[in-house]
């Protein structure tokens, strides 16, 4: 690892972070600590998408890159108080063992990543203590606004679980000893409880670094024109406008309940083509066009791993270009060395949709090819994608 001075460890974490909170408090944690912690957490609950997968490994590969020891917490209990399979803990943990199996072959680092189970703090009376502490602290209004988190809304029937989620979620930062929340954006919730709350208990403000949520493939319900998230601010409390901004990337995200949202981590190659062919992709737009968010936030990422540029910078340094392939009489294959340089085109409509899509999926393809190998011809791999494919 090339060493890095607090600046450039500062500038490769505002490439996973669309909002952090706070940029003042994330450069003086990267001054004081050269091996910070950071975490994100996942209920184990079916197959794992491409965001959760192969982005997933992008942004965490960035942190550690930067110094971070990452760790990703598989929250089973969590899932569980979230009644996901019914509340089977036996199936939840089922499709934890899934999930870790997919990251582990998914081009994540994994010499600088720890797993931890959720089930391992259970028997810990200090874990106990904490969510107590933090429940005793907290208003029931502010821990079912925090139900985002899970995936439900404050107008939903709520579980008692569902509303003590939030606190072990808080307690989850500071049992893990995390320096940084990095988790999605629809986690910010409890990310700004756990910085209000846990000074006032004897812990610290953790950073929290909040990253894109990737659009699904299908059209936007409404019209969302003049919306677009853009960058968010990095203040705690945020305002009207950010939380709106939020509900609406929340609310644009793929979803593993709509399959033809999301591609997934072994999708066949023929799923791959069959889900970009229909994925929404208005002609000359850039706007909530999930083809181009794809492009730009895993394939152009994919392409410059390893040469030392970001993500969505220029590939002259030495990364790999986009290559279009179509026919003579469509103006012949087109190389990209950005993302901008791709969205230029397509705007402009010198980059047809289909040309676009058919580039994106061969790509993903690609990508997903070693995920997918990896659970054909290791045994394990294969018998637990076939016990998942059971759990209904």
């Amino acid at each position: 690892m090339i060493p890095m001075d607090t600046e450039q460890r500062l500038s490769l974490i505002r490439e996973v972070g669309e909002e952090i909170i706070t940029g003042e408090d994330l450069r003086a944690l990267l001054s004081q600590k050269k091996r910070p912690i950071a975490y994100d957490g996942f209920e184990p609950s079916g197959k794992i998408h491409i965001a959760q997968g192969i982005l997933r490994a992008i942004n965490v590969n960035k942190m550690t890159r930067a110094g971070c020891r990452f760790k990703l917490f598989v929250a089973d209990w969590h899932a569980w108080a979230n009644n996901k399979y019914s509340g089977d803990l036996a199936k939840i943990q089922k499709a934890g063992e899934y999930m870790v199996e997919v990251w582990k072959v998914a081009g994540m680092d994994m010499e600088n990543v720890e797993f931890v189970w959720a089930s391992e703090f259970i028997e810990d009376k200090d874990y106990w203590a904490k969510v107590m502490k933090i429940a005793t602290h907290t208003t029931l209004n502010r821990a079912m606004r925090c139900s985002q988190i899970m995936g439900r809304s404050e107008s939903d029937n709520l579980h008692a679980s569902q509303i003590l989620y939030p606190c072990m979620q808080a307690a989850d930062i500071f049992h893990l000893g995390a320096d940084i929340a990095q988790l999605g954006m629809d986690q910010r919730k409890v990310n700004v409880l756990a910085r209000e709350i846990g000074p006032s208990l004897g812990y610290w403000k953790p950073v929290a670094v909040h990253h894109h949520m990737l659009m699904g493939l299908t059209p936007p319900e409404s019209s969302t024109q003049g919306q677009s998230p853009g960058a968010l601010g990095v203040g705690d409390g945020g305002n009207v406008a950010a939380e709106s901004k939020i509900d609406r990337t929340i609310a644009l995200k793929m979803s593993k309940s709509k399959p033809d949202s999301a591609i997934f981590m072994t999708d066949s190659k023929e799923e791959i083509l069959r889900k970009m062919n229909k994925a929404y992709c208005p002609e000359k737009s850039a706007e909530d066009n999930p083809v181009l968010e794809y492009c730009k936030f895993i394939v152009f990422e994919k392409l410059g791993e390893g040469k030392g540029g970001s993500g969505v910078a220029a590939r002259s340094s030495g990364g790999q270009a986009f290559e279009v392939e179509r026919p003579a009489k469509f103006g012949g294959n087109v190389a990209f060395n950005s993302y901008a340089e791709l969205e230029a085109d397509f705007v402009a409509g010198k980059l047809h949709p289909m040309d676009l899509k058919a580039a994106a999926a061969r790509y993903i393809d690609s990508f997903i090819e070693p995920v997918r190998a990896h659970f054909e011809k290791n045994a394990k791999a294969g018998k637990l994608l076939r016990e998942l494919n059971n759990l209904g």
